[in-house]
């Protein structure tokens, strides 16, 4: 099969198209002929550095974790799965998982679920990462109908797929952007728009919370950024971030009492535990595409195979709008 591969971790020009050995079936595992794949901001971290990350995979190496496509066979054990399903997942492209920047990938079906009927291949293969990552943070932050939801990013990858997630469930939601691109984009999505550039946290808890601050906080942003959660968050208010690789005070967040959760979804990849809430996570998404609440954002730009190094470049230039799509 064909596969862009890499030989050595480094800049978007690492990558080569090369054949290699289409992957063998094993029992639990699913062979999927993959039609899309998409870029994630972790992709291009390992790409670039490598074993600085402890879940880079060995050289030479297949990235790629988000895929669709359709099965073309099932391993021993598997349930659910059939010949010709169209499916969706995220399941390789690190540590020992070869990645979907290829024609096939045998994935564990622990690992996908069946695609949404009204999402295509490309908007299917846009979505498990991002959406997994938000479904998960919403819930453990234990997000309620009627509660003042904040999302900062939510024109981003993850942030406006929990935007649209947090508005299902029956949430008020507010999401920050720079610019009147971003703003537009959390507008169509049903959210209100906050310019965190011309308006600072005090005045915006003021004017949409009476001062009381939000409840529920999805913080996409991260790392310094979660300071401006921590003041834009109620009394005993819930944040959940995605990006917590930093050091800060948490004296405000004491003084609250807030509670923080910290978002990794890719635990259950790196150490084979808890699969199975990915797949759960899977059939929701699905479920909530298909009653018309839920569609990721692909980026205007599309790319071949051959083109992911280019692809990845787009991802890291910041100018695209919604998920980056490869088309394999």
């Amino acid at each position: 099969m064909k596969a862009m591969t890499i030989q050595q971790f480094g800049d978007e020009n690492v990558f080569e198209l090369n054949d290699v050995n289409k992957p063998e079936l094993k029992p639990g595992h699913v062979l999927v002929k993959i039609a899309a794949s998409s870029v994630n901001t972790v992709d291009t971290m390992i790409r670039s550095m490598g074993d600085e990350l402890p879940i880079a995979p060995p050289l030479p190496a297949i990235l790629g974790m988000d895929f669709a496509g359709t099965v073309e066979a099932i391993g021993e054990g598997v349930e659910g799965f059939s010949a010709g399903d169209e499916v969706y997942g995220c399941a390789g492209g690190l540590a020992d998982l070869p990645g979907a920047l290829a024609e096939y990938i045998v994935a564990d079906a622990r690992l996908m679920a069946h695609k949404a009927n009204n999402l295509s291949m490309r908007e299917a293969a846009a979505l498990p990462l991002v959406g997994i990552t938000a479904y998960e943070g919403l819930l453990r932050a234990g997000i309620k109908a009627q509660q003042k939801v904040l999302v900062h990013g939510g024109s981003g990858g993850v942030g406006h797929i929990a935007l649209q997630l947090a508005k299902h469930f029956g949430a008020e939601v507010y999401s920050t952007g720079g610019g009147e691109q971003q703003l537009a984009l959390i507008e169509e999505l049903g959210a209100t728009g906050i310019n965190y550039k011309t308006e600072s946290v005090e005045d915006y808890v003021a004017k949409y919370s009476s001062g009381e601050g939000f409840d529920l906080i999805f913080d996409s942003v991260g790392g310094p950024n979660m300071l401006n959660s921590f003041s834009a968050a109620a009394l005993n208010g819930q944040i959940a971030t995605t990006v917590a690789m930093t050091e800060l005070d948490l004296s405000e967040a004491h003084f609250k009492g807030l509670s923080l959760h910290v978002i990794f979804m890719l635990i259950p990849m790196l150490h084979n535990q808890y699969r199975e809430q990915h797949h759960h996570i899977l059939r929701e998404l699905t479920n909530i595409a298909e009653a018309g609440a839920l569609r990721p954002i692909v980026d205007e730009q599309s790319f071949s195979l051959s083109e992911a190094g280019s692809a990845h470049a787009r991802l890291a230039s910041g100018a695209a709008m919604g998920k980056v799509v490869i088309d394999i």
